[in-house]
């Protein structure tokens, strides 16, 4: 008799985790509360990257003279015409999830999942109406939603959510963003590109002040901010603010978080933003869920306590995904490989998560690329390291593309060539890294990426070239 898999939320980690399972010959009944497809496809990855795109191509329209072409004046973003084309791409995705459940027999439950006792789930409806369903095992993969500071609420109209972000109508005329995280860096550079005024505060000392970006990264898109006029406060928080008719009048003061104070850090400064951004992290969808009446441990915030084989504390039920919070990796790709995981060990397989080369892809302008450790992080754990950086201004492909912004850093072992990280900020660095996350899995050292040939002219040289200088036989970089 197959094993009855219960999966609770339809993300990147739930639907996969549903086909898998399915594949493997279990009765998979997927349950959502609300659309298929998680944050990621609904209010996260790809509503954000079709307002990218048209920042993109409204970039190039604007520049299009320095390739030639003429009468490109003043072009402008038609906000409701992009926001019909972000649902179309949304419905289109969703459409396709559906189908692909559908061709594996995975049966498909929409309505609120609670688990009153082991090996049963009771899903209310729209409607208020209750079903009840029995499981063998249970995955957990509801995912997390936008944090907020108490001193700025969400109102959904002046101070927003990453989500309500993704749903203006019109571009403001002024936006205020907190947070230079990566959500709050890609809606710098994209709302900016579409013409509001950016102001982006951060209460660390750099923009993306995570451990997986290269300092590097953070200089370099700090500087190109600067190049496009955004005005970034780095050291600083948002400290109150006041509605004046249609404006907000925010307080600007130092981070108790901050690192070397400069004086102008210290001082307290106002200004005016029609809207407030507020990305400042994400807190888990583990409440309502009944998660106590079956064992399953939390820590403090929320988030849900699993092992390396993703099982929780409860018995048959493992969990995946943003639910296992900033502790793991909160990533769509990693909730895919985490949910297969889980599936395989749900089944009888004793298969571990490995977090250790996991690919990272920030779409600012330009984009960054990121996998392995950082150059201060290998030097914290190796002896003997080598970090080689080339120009992306050294590329013959990106000179044609007019996008010279950039460079590739080869982090390495230098008594033994062995590659530790690659981090890539240039034009379509989150493209060129599949090539480091292959050589990084394969184990292999700058002298492979060396000897393999590169076809010309292409971005994907710039590696080639760092490969070459990380062995000090650099032939242009």
């Amino acid at each position: 008799m197959s094993k009855r898999i219960a999966i609770i939320g339809a993300g990147p980690g739930g639907y996969v985790a549903a086909i898998r399972a399915a594949q493997m010959g279990a009765e998979v009944t997927l349950f959502e509360k609300s659309n298929v497809g998680g944050t990621c496809l609904n209010h996260g990855c790809i509503p954000s990257k079709v307002l990218k795109r048209t920042a993109d191509l409204l970039e190039d329209i604007k520049r299009a003279d320095e390739f030639g072409i003429e009468n490109c004046h003043a072009p402008r973003c038609n906000m409701g015409s992009l926001a019909k084309r972000k649902e179309k791409v949304i419905s289109a995705q969703a459409g396709g999830i559906l189908s692909l459940l559908k061709k594996h027999r995975v049966k498909y439950i929409t309505g609120h999942a609670y688990i009153p006792k082991a090996n049963h789930l009771e899903v209310t409806d729209s409607d208020s109406n209750t079903a009840t369903y029995q499981w063998d095992k249970l995955i957990l993969a509801t995912g997390s939603r936008p944090a907020t500071i108490p001193s700025l609420p969400f109102d959904g109209q002046a101070i927003l959510s990453s989500d309500d972000a993704l749903d203006l109508q019109i571009i403001p005329e002024s936006i205020t963003i907190v947070g230079a995280g990566v959500i709050g860096c890609e809606f710098a550079f994209i709302w900016n590109t579409l013409g509001a005024k950016v102001t982006l505060v951060e209460a660390m000392d750099r923009v993306l002040p995570l451990p997986s970006v290269d300092e590097e990264c953070s200089k370099l898109i700090a500087r190109e901010m600067k190049k496009r006029k955004i005005n970034l406060q780095v050291n600083r928080t948002v400290q109150s603010t006041v509605k004046e008719g249609e404006k907000l009048t925010l307080s600007f003061g130092p981070s108790p978080f901050g690192v070397n104070l400069r004086e102008k850090d210290r001082e307290v400064t106002s200004g005016q933003t029609d809207k407030l951004i507020v990305c400042i992290g994400r807190k888990p969808n583990s409440d309502e869920l009944g998660l106590e009446n079956i064992g399953v441990e939390t820590d403090e915030g929320g988030w849900v306590k699993a092992d390396a084989m993703l099982r929780t504390s409860a018995k048959d039920v493992y969990a995946i995904g943003d639910l296992l919070g900033p502790a793991r990796v909160m990533l769509a790709h990693v909730a895919s490989t985490e949910g297969e995981i889980a599936v395989e060990n749900s089944l009888g397989a004793e298969k571990t998560m490995q977090y250790d080369q996991i690919p990272g892809a920030i779409f600012t302008m330009p984009e960054i690329g990121n996998i392995g450790l950082s150059e201060k992080e290998a030097r914290e754990k190796f002896k003997n390291v080598r970090g080689d950086s080339v120009l992306f201004r050294t590329s013959g492909k990106a000179q044609v593309l007019g996008e010279i912004a950039g460079q590739a850093k080869i982090v390495s072992d230098a008594d033994t060539g062995k590659i530790l990280g690659v981090h890539i900020a240039g034009p379509h660095a989150t493209d060129l890294l599949g090539e480091a996350g292959i050589a990084m899995h394969m184990g292999a050292g700058v002298e492979d990426i060396a000897k393999t040939i590169h076809a010309h002219p292409t971005l994907a040289e710039v590696l080639l070239e760092t490969s070459f200088k990380a062995l000090d036989l650099p032939l242009h970089g």
